[in-house]
């Protein structure tokens, strides 16, 4: 399942220079070690139980209902949650993608759908989901470390792209800055914003 997902990114959203290949990695690694402790060694689990003397009898698969003391109903919440997260994450990935490509295509700045919301809709579908599947849903000790350090690399990312864009499109890039938020749209526009994530138009 790890090696379809690489190769369905690296295939389609193949990184350009080392900057995005180094997130891209870090993202790798996030993937990684979420997944090889969800099929195989619990060492998350196992710190617990070694290190903070939690009685083995209470552990549940989930950190945080092990943690909170919320069983299988705590279990249950949290995967909901963590995976309505990485959907709306997905789809704002996806339909991310395709607005910046069609502005690509025809040489000029996106602006419009997502973009009109925030400036890289693409990172925050990464944000969500990986927030979703990895902290809420699947914690794991590296995935909740892991995950500050993809939001820092990836907004660093973000800032290099954007001295691109201004030297590209100059004044025009400058005001769309100066009105559109970096990831977050404001408190009453998230609904439209999740709805137009669900949005898979042809390119």
């Amino acid at each position: 399942m790890i090696v379809v997902a690489s190769w369905v990114f690296y295939r389609y959203f193949a990184p350009k220079s080392w900057h995005e290949w180094a997130g891209a990695g870090i993202v790798q690694a996030f993937i990684i070690a979420l997944y090889a402790e969800m099929y195989g060694f619990p060492l998350t689990i196992y710190l617990l139980v070694r290190f903070f003397g939690l009685d083995r009898t209470v552990l549940n698969a989930n950190l945080w209902s092990t943690l909170l003391g919320m069983g299988e109903t705590g279990m249950l919440v949290s995967m909901v949650i963590g995976y309505a997260m990485l959907f709306i994450g997905i789809g704002l990935f996806a339909e991310g993608w395709r607005k910046l490509y069609r502005a690509h295509k025809e040489s000029r700045l996106a602006t419009d759908g997502l973009y009109g919301f925030v400036r890289h809709p693409q990172y925050t579908g990464l944000f969500i989901g990986l927030f979703g599947e990895g902290v809420v849903h699947w914690p794991t000790v590296f995935s909740v470390v892991l995950f500050p350090v993809i939001v820092i690399v990836y907004t660093l990312l973000a800032h290099r792209e954007e001295k691109q864009m201004l030297e590209k499109f100059g004044e025009d890039y400058r005001m769309y800055k100066e009105r559109t938020p970096m990831f977050f749209p404001g408190k009453r526009q998230w609904r439209e914003f999740i709805k137009l994530s669900q949005k898979m138009d042809s390119v």
